[in-house]
């Protein structure tokens, strides 16, 4: 089977489109097409239905493109294992994290691991959903719980804490809470209908004012931490964050410092494969170092 027409496939597989695959590959969409016909035909197989919306797998495309995509992945690995026995390390490096985690904890320090090691090049794929090391969507994930994938290693990074916060322009407007009691009269902003799953109790101020016989009706409800944390600056009202989400922000201020919510391991995990990567190693005890430094 022709390499170079297995990588065309490979590429239009993934992208749905001719075109699209066309731009990643630097080829015109008419070249694309030709390969993809001329893979058909020495296969005498169809491997695309075409259509005006785009292009979906036939029953033997996905044969294929399940063969080729694990292909191309240990190819990938093969690579980076090579590049790794070199004496310095280099190359780029994939990581995935939450929106929350990854945009406000991870981001503002990748400028000191770049300045570490300029040869490696991160890329950064913020994702509340959980990307498949497996199958190499990404090199290295920062999980806000364990793997449950058996032939992943992990690496416990940080215990995230949850408390009360308030923004100071708010608190001098409506006073601050002394007591959980007195949050039924303040605005409260919490998770919405889709909130993170893997949290147990999120929303551990609605229960806990519901369990002392108080009911409250939340002035805002955003399905996402980093939109809490905007909701609170912007002066909203009082929402429970985690604490490493507010590091770096002054404009927010902890309230009710004894009332504690939800707590959980965070995890550094990686594909057994990559256990001897000096890219995956190096970065790990980086953050390993930087929670070590950061006062949750």
């Amino acid at each position: 089977m022709d390499w170079d027409k297995l990588r065309v496939f490979h590429a239009v597989a993934e992208a749905g489109s001719f075109t699209h695959a066309g731009e990643t590959l630097h080829l015109s969409q008419s070249a694309v097409s030709r390969q993809i016909s001329a893979l058909e035909d020495s296969l005498k197989v169809a491997l695309f239905h075409r259509h005006a919306r785009g292009l979906l797998l036939t029953e033997q495309g996905e044969l294929l493109f399940r063969t080729a995509h694990d292909v191309f992945a240990k190819l990938a690995m093969t690579e980076a294992q090579l590049m790794d026995a070199r004496e310095k390390p280099s190359g780029e490096i994939r990581v995935t994290a939450t929106v929350g985690l990854g945009a406000n904890w991870l981001t503002p320090r990748i400028r000191e691991f770049i300045e570490l090691y300029p040869e490696i090049t991160v890329n950064l794929i913020l994702a509340d959903r959980e990307l498949d090391l497996g199958m190499r969507e990404a090199d290295i994930a920062i999980r806000l719980r364990a793997p449950v994938q058996p032939d992943l290693i992990q690496r416990k990074l940080m215990t995230v804490n949850h408390h009360l916060y308030a923004s100071p322009d708010f608190l001098k407007k409506h006073g601050t809470p002394s007591t959980i009691e007195d949050v039924i009269d303040f605005n409260l902003i919490v998770y919405g209908d889709e909130a993170p799953t893997n949290i147990a109790n999120v929303n551990w101020v609605m229960k806990e004012l519901s369990e002392l016989g108080k009911e409250i009706v939340p002035v805002f409800k955003v399905n996402n931490v980093y939109g809490l944390l905007l909701a609170v600056q912007s002066g909203l009202g009082i929402a429970s964050l985690p604490d490493y989400i507010v590091q770096g922000h002054s404009n927010v201020v902890r309230i009710l410092p004894d009332m504690g919510g939800p707590s959980f391991d965070s995890y550094y995990v990686y594909p057994e494969e990559l256990r001897k990567s000096k890219r995956v190693t190096i970065f790990r005890d980086f953050l390993i170092q930087k929670v070590a430094e950061s006062a949750f």
